[in-house]
């Protein structure tokens, strides 16, 4: 396991169970102390752990709000989901990656790869992407700040996307049935996500169950639209007929 493979394993314990301590970590992982104590310092440089005397917590940014309450919901799943979509991508590639947790967890897969452009409206994304040594660029979409889901939102982030065009677009959704496509419980995510699929040769959608199957109140886009979908339990039967006729790619990592 790389380092980087390391940390963000460790990194999703942390956010697990928000308090563990070195030995713990070393006896599940079945690696060194020493070798948990510099993962917990250079996570630490990331922000994505607060040291103590013998361990590690969550720190207090990251403990706050609803988009806590969903990097907790479904992990392992989302983890799954995320390191089979980074297979889709290239190093070199030019990505639009929007707000969500999935796409956090994404991100955290991302940084293995090298020399990417990666376009965002959701800082916790910039900021994964900034400090890896992948040699990977990104591009934080100003607008009005969200600070529950750390994203920026609005007609200024729209018409900054129009600048860029980029390979993929990488979505996390509110919900997706046969009938309607890919939908979203906020006008405004909804929005950023129509105006990244315009800017992008290919659509990729990760998903885990929960959103499968389900309707919410902003359409984004048809299943026409949809080059892959990525998720953690194959479509219900209406569904996956629907995207099959569709063209589009279904990748299960549970198959």
């Amino acid at each position: 396991m790389t380092p980087v493979a390391r940390q963000a394993k460790i990194a999703n314990i942390i956010r697990q169970r928000n308090r563990i301590t070195v030995n713990e970590l070393a006896e599940f992982l079945n690696i060194s102390r020493e070798t948990i104590r510099r993962d917990l310092t250079a996570l630490e440089h990331a922000g994505k752990a607060q040291k103590f005397h013998g361990g590690a917590y969550l720190p207090i940014t990251m403990v706050e709000g609803p988009f806590r309450e969903r990097m907790g919901e479904n992990v392992e799943a989302k983890i799954q989901i995320a390191a089979a979509a980074v297979k889709l991508v290239s190093p070199g590639e030019t990505l639009f990656i929007d707000t969500g947790s999935t796409s956090l967890y994404f991100a955290e897969k991302l940084v293995e790869l090298s020399d990417l452009t990666v376009i965002t409206n959701s800082s916790e994304i910039a900021r994964v992407i900034s400090l890896s040594p992948s040699h990977s660029q990104v591009f934080l979409l100003g607008g009005r700040f969200n600070g529950h889901n750390r994203q920026t939102v609005g007609s200024l982030a729209i018409s900054q996307i129009s600048l860029f065009r980029a390979h993929h677009t990488i979505l996390t959704i509110g919900a997706l049935d046969a009938f309607t496509g890919v939908m979203d419980f906020s006008i405004e995510e909804a929005q950023i996500a129509q105006a990244m699929i315009g800017q992008a040769g290919s659509l990729t959608i990760i998903a885990d169950r929960s959103k499968l199957g389900r309707i919410a109140s902003f359409k984004v886009c048809g299943l026409d639209r949809i080059t892959n979908l990525v998720c953690d339990q194959y479509p219900s039967e209406e569904l996956a007929s629907a995207l099959l006729d569709a063209d589009v790619n279904i990748i299960c990592v549970n198959s």
